[in-house]
């Protein structure tokens, strides 16, 4: 799934087309269960003539500002992505919705499992305003984080992935940030020491800044993986340390890493650098 890094590199990549500012000329659904808010119809009736203010993210949501105080989101789930080019270009079966902007161009939601899903609404803040902080601000202090955990009698990677605590956070960073901090994934977040919350505080950044320098995550080359507007795959894959490397050589102590299932997700740790301390 798309996380915070990816969903910032497509809105910069969308910025980068220019695409602010432009006004959206016809809307088309072939796939109606993507639109979450309205039905189908509406949809494509009320988005028609609106143009293009900013584009900007929320934790995992694309968000698109409108004209006449609409805004668009877009959540990629599993497998969306948006795909940036001519209009007249054929369209591939998995794109399932489809926005002409100007004359020449189109902006298309292709989802190969048909989870993502797309909201036209006038109070956004319905969605977004349930989400937790966001991980890159100046308000996400170590002291937040920290009385964050100490309310919670949670494990932490299932805490780490709810996104009413902490906004765009999944599960290829949170494996990293834990690694980063020597935490074991399945840790009661009360139990974590000073020491620790703040290790994890500087992780968290570092891993997200890392995959956003890098464009993203990429994890194969098939159609249900990320990519870019422009078919740009990100290239993060290859500096990841933990996450998927199950039988490697952990980069930090050289233990083999080992791949475990918390949660019901699974999980990448190294045994010797990340102990569970009961």
């Amino acid at each position: 799934m798309p996380e915070l890094p990816e969903v910032q590199s497509v809105v910069d990549a969308l910025r980068e087309e220019n695409i602010p500012g432009r006004r959206i000329t016809g809307a088309a659904v072939y796939w109606p269960r993507t639109i979450a808010e309205p039905d189908p119809a509406a949809f494509c009736q009320t988005i028609k003539g609106r143009t293009i203010r900013q584009i900007t993210r929320r934790g995992k949501y694309i968000v698109f500002e409108l004209s006449g105080g609409l805004t668009l989101m877009v959540h990629l789930r599993m497998t969306g992505r948006l795909n940036w080019g001519p209009r007249d270009a054929p369209r591939n079966k998995h794109e399932h919705v489809i926005l002409k902007i100007g004359r020449t161009h189109a902006l298309r939601f292709q989802d190969t499992r048909k989870f993502g899903r797309i909201w036209l609404t006038a109070a956004p803040e319905n969605i977004l305003g349930r989400l937790g902080p966001e991980p890159l601000e100046a308000s996400f202090t170590a002291e937040r984080l920290s009385a964050m955990l100490k309310t919670a009698n949670r494990q932490i990677k299932p805490l780490l992935l709810d996104q009413h605590v902490i906004a765009g956070l999944g599960n290829i960073y949170v494996d990293e940030a834990l690694w980063e901090a020597g935490i074991h994934p399945q840790r009661i977040s009360r139990s974590l020491t000073l020491q620790e919350v703040r290790a994890l505080h500087l992780a968290i950044p570092r891993v997200l800044n890392k995959g956003l320098r890098n464009l993203g995550t990429s994890l194969g080359t098939g159609q249900s993986n990320f990519y870019l507007p422009g078919s740009r795959p990100g290239g993060n894959a290859e500096a990841l340390n933990i996450f998927r490397r199950t039988g490697k050589a952990c980069p930090r102590c050289g233990a083999t890493v080992a791949r475990i299932v918390v949660a019901q997700r699974s999980s990448h740790i190294c045994p010797d650098c990340q102990k569970h301390r009961r």
